[in-house]
């Protein structure tokens, strides 16, 4: 008996395959791409934190918007091996540890921190979606700590049960929200990105506000 062969995922493969070309490490630039064509949140000189950096393509993709004038750095678990450009840098650690030595370098100032971070997922998706809020959670106290008046927060979370907790919870503290779902998402994601611009001046804890 011959079995047919699988037909190659084409739309994966033209982000892969594009990506590579535009020489970023993963096609997760292009969520961040359609984000900034549709609101158009980055501008140059601006300071952005980036949240779960690695490979790095959010980080060279920011980079390259704010230019030379600007400034973006980076945290995550894993250590980033791409080069980076000189207005870039990123730090291996957690979010969580609020005394990693790496936020005295860093900094408080941003006019925008993003999140692109997801859960080591289990394949249930209400643990999955339970986890991806978690990092939601201490995402948007890092903006708060980091992001002046005004500034703007973008996130990765899962949809589950606890995602209008989410929206409502950036709707409380930034003066507009925007859902959106990029079309580089893949379309059986439970994957959404939430985007807080106009940060409270009452929500914000920069202390150089």
């Amino acid at each position: 008996m011959t079995t047919k062969p699988q037909k190659k995922n084409i739309w994966q493969d033209h982000y892969t395959r594009q990506a590579k070309k535009e020489q970023y490490p993963a096609r997760s630039v292009f969520k961040l791409q359609e984000i900034q064509e549709k609101l158009n949140i980055l501008k140059p000189g601006q300071r952005v934190l980036d949240l779960g950096c690695s490979p790095g393509s959010w980080l060279l993709y920011a980079a390259k918007v704010v230019g030379e004038k600007g400034r973006v750095f980076g945290i995550d678990l894993k250590p980033v091996t791409e080069k980076l450009p000189s207005n870039a840098e990123a730090h291996v650690g957690d979010i969580f540890d609020e005394a990693a030595a790496y936020w005295a370098r860093i900094g408080t100032g941003f006019h925008m921190v993003m999140s692109d971070m997801a859960p080591n997922t289990t394949g249930d998706t209400t643990v999955d979606a339970a986890r991806s809020f978690r990092l939601c959670e201490a995402a948007m106290e890092v903006a708060a700590r980091h992001l002046v008046p005004g500034g703007t927060f973008v996130c990765k979370i899962f949809q589950g049960e606890d995602f209008e907790t989410m929206v409502a919870a950036v709707k409380h503290r930034f003066g507009k929200h925007k859902i959106f779902k990029p079309q580089s998402c893949r379309k059986a994601s439970k994957e959404i990105y939430i985007i807080g611009t106009d940060l409270k001046k009452e929500a914000s804890r920069n202390v150089g506000a």
